[in-house]
């Protein structure tokens, strides 16, 4: 398995796993819109966030997004700087997800590990993360983690 931060050549993939909650979604079939290349530049530039993948690379395959290499997975994590919890980062998990045929294998333990060791190599004092309240498999796999549900979370959708 390789984790690494994602590439352009990446952004179908993880647009794929973004759909896929049942079926396996092609990379191939996904239309890579001019909002998506925007916020994976925004992304890309920003040092604050970084979009991840965990991969599974094919013999011989030696780089990132190399032909032959099967995003498996993928998160965005953001530090986000404040004055609580003496001055620490915090690091914000989103959009996790695991290829729908591969879940149930510990991948997502392990991407969620690798998300954890880097925030605490960066010097954050928290990870957190929301989740829809409808995932409530997502839910009890989260706290197998060790994840408390110590917040209610709220959300407001602003009109353009």
């Amino acid at each position: 398995m390789i984790f690494r931060e994602a590439t352009r050549q990446d952004l179908p993939a993880v647009l794929a796993l973004l759909a896929d909650e049942d079926p396996v979604a092609d990379p191939a079939g996904v239309v890579v819109g001019a909002e998506h290349e925007r916020a994976f530049a925004a992304i890309e530039a920003d040092p604050r966030n970084e979009m991840l993948v965990l991969a599974e690379g094919a013999a011989g395959a030696g780089g990132a997004g190399e032909v032959g290499e099967v995003v498996l997975g993928c998160l965005q994590l953001t530090y986000i700087p404040g004055l609580g919890q003496n001055g620490q980062e915090r690091a914000l998990v989103e959009a996790v997800r695991v290829r729908a045929d591969r879940r149930g294998a510990g991948l997502g333990a392990e991407l969620m590990r690798l998300a954890a060791e880097r925030a605490r190599a960066r010097g954050c004092g928290l990870v957190q993360l929301t989740s829809n309240k409808r995932r409530t498999a997502a839910h009890r796999f989260y706290e197998r983690l060790g994840f408390a549900r110590s917040h209610e979370g709220f959300k407001l959708h602003l009109e353009p």
